[in-house]
């Protein structure tokens, strides 16, 4: 029992996983087109997807492997398909028709050869076609791609005034031409690798070779060389294994499905991960007040940039602090409201059957109930929950006695501040709840020891050598000029903020 509990800990410490499976075994090629299909075709084990196009190239038998869907048959027909038949080779041999393949023929833009079935699957998967040479044991896999996909359309979750409307979206190759068009730099470096589990995910490593620090991109990959999930369908299947592993309110991995900004950040010496199949790509590490920052402050004048970041730290403590403060002030300190709106308050929970935390705790809870809802429904009857929940935390909640009317303002104004930050939202949800117990139990008091834990929890998270409360905590003036307030571009043109360089910094 207790070798287990050290070997668990010893695991833990290390950060080490042990894989779950092996993966699928690699078959070598023989050489012989029939007996390989056999073997190919066990291991895909009869998919109907998968298809196999024989044609015959100066006598010598040729199999094409495709998955259906994945291929774009015009494109196929003209650059494999016809210079193939209608080639006339002088001693046609199976390793002078490879030969050809090789060194003559122009078959597509990405070609490649492999050797066993274990490279050969990831290819044909991501939409190449595979020619396979009756007496040669290898195959050339060409790439000729023609699945559909999400056109490129303007982000949804980080909207802008100005600035470019172009948001990732889901193969990962477009994501990279977008990264490319924007930096025209030798130093920018696409890294493609894979998961190695059973989904076999394309992931790619985005930074500038001249900023970034080694020892950080070594952490990144040794990291995500270790992800032992099976299926990444999303970038936040990764994100855990990128971020603190012990319990943290908030995340040192941010997430974007910008261009620009992931352009922005690397610039500054951050890793961006793409992953295929989601619009939203990872940056390595993420500060705290880069959730208050947006696209818009750089595109506008310096001093209206510096209210909305101002505006944004007001509500966001608002959307954690108010619920709670209202709780303490009103069951503690009821003597800090003014003497008419105390009036008002008490002559409005006099006619309400519960304690005002149990009030604030339900009205809340209904809040999160009905955004719920709101979010999953279809989007065509979505407006009837914001007519119900209307109606529950409006009028009818007070007319019927569960809430008072105070409350009501209450709970509109928190709602109201919890949309400013939207990447905020999860923690300030949780936090919300948290400070309204904390006020209900302790007053004020609990309510300062509460914010003292959260700030030590925020300062504590420091996952690749760089605190994530930096610039602030440790403290250092240069970096503050795109923190609280952004000064213009003439200033901050003068010389690159490299994150390894800011004060705490461990690379």
């Amino acid at each position: 029992m207790f070798g287990w509990i050290r070997h668990k800990l010893k695991r833990e410490r290390e950060g080490s996983y042990v894989p779950t499976d092996k993966g699928e075994g690699d078959v070598r090629f023989t050489g012989h087109n029939l007996e390989d299909m056999i073997r190919i075709r066990e291991q895909l084990s009869g998919t109907s997807d998968f298809m196999v196009r024989e044609i015959t190239v100066c006598g010598l038998e040729v199999d094409l492997m495709m998955f259906e869907g994945m291929f774009n048959l015009q494109t196929m027909t003209e650059i494999l398909i016809e210079p193939l038949t209608a080639l006339k080779l002088e001693d046609p041999s199976p390793q002078a028709l490879l030969e050809w393949v090789r060194r003559q023929a122009v078959l597509g833009a990405d070609q490649n050869e492999v050797y066993g079935t274990a490279a050969l699957y990831p290819f044909l998967m991501e939409g190449f076609v595979g020619v396979k040479i009756d007496g040669v044991a290898q195959a050339v896999v060409v790439g000729i791609q023609g699945y559909n996909f999400r056109s490129i359309s303007e982000p949804s979750a980080e909207t802008n005034v100005r600035g470019s409307r172009e948001g990732f979206t889901e193969p990962i190759r477009v994501n990279m031409t977008m990264l490319r068009r924007r930096i025209k730099s030798p130093t920018l470096v696409l890294k493609l690798t894979q998961a190695r589990k059973k989904s076999r995910t394309d992931l790619c490593l985005v930074y500038l070779s001249d900023m970034v620090s080694k020892e950080l991109l070594r952490e990144i990959e040794t990291r995500l060389a270790r992800v032992p999930v099976d299926t990444i369908l999303e970038s936040g299947y990764l994100q855990p294994f990128l971020d603190i592993r012990r319990p943290a309110l908030f995340s040192n991995v941010g997430v974007t499905e910008r261009p620009d900004t992931l352009c922005a950040k690397i610039g500054e010496g951050r890793v961006g991960v793409l992953v295929d199949g989601t619009p939203f790509a990872l940056i390595v590490p993420y500060f705290f007040n880069e959730h208050f920052q947006s696209v818009d402050d750089y595109t506008g004048r310096p001093y209206y940039a510096a209210f909305a970041r101002w505006l944004k730290y007001l509500a966001f403590f608002t959307a954690i602090l108010l619920p709670g403060l209202y709780v303490a002030v009103g069951t503690f300190h009821p003597e800090l409201f003014p003497e008419s709106l105390l009036l008002n308050i008490a002559a409005a929970e006099e006619s309400t059957p519960f304690p005002l935390m149990l009030e604030a705790l339900i009205i809340h809870f209904i809040y999160e109930l009905m955004r719920e809802a709101g979010l999953r429904l279809p989007r065509p009857v979505g407006h009837a929950v914001s007519i119900v929940g209307a109606l529950v935390i409006g009028d009818a909640a007070v007319t019927a006695g569960i809430i008072g009317s105070p409350m009501v303002m209450v709970v509109a104004l928190t709602a109201i501040s919890s949309f400013v930050v939207p990447s905020l939202y999860e923690p300030v949800t949780v936090l919300r709840f948290g400070f309204i117990i904390v006020g209900g139990w302790t007053g004020l008091y609990g309510i300062t020891l509460g914010m003292a834990l959260v700030l030590v929890n925020l300062c504590g998270i420091n996952v690749y050598g760089i605190p994530a409360s930096s610039p602030e905590s440790p403290f250092q003036l240069f970096p503050m000029r795109d923190v609280l307030i952004r000064q213009g571009w003439r200033k901050l043109g003068r010389e690159k903020l490299k994150i390894q360089k800011l004060p705490g910094s461990e690379l």
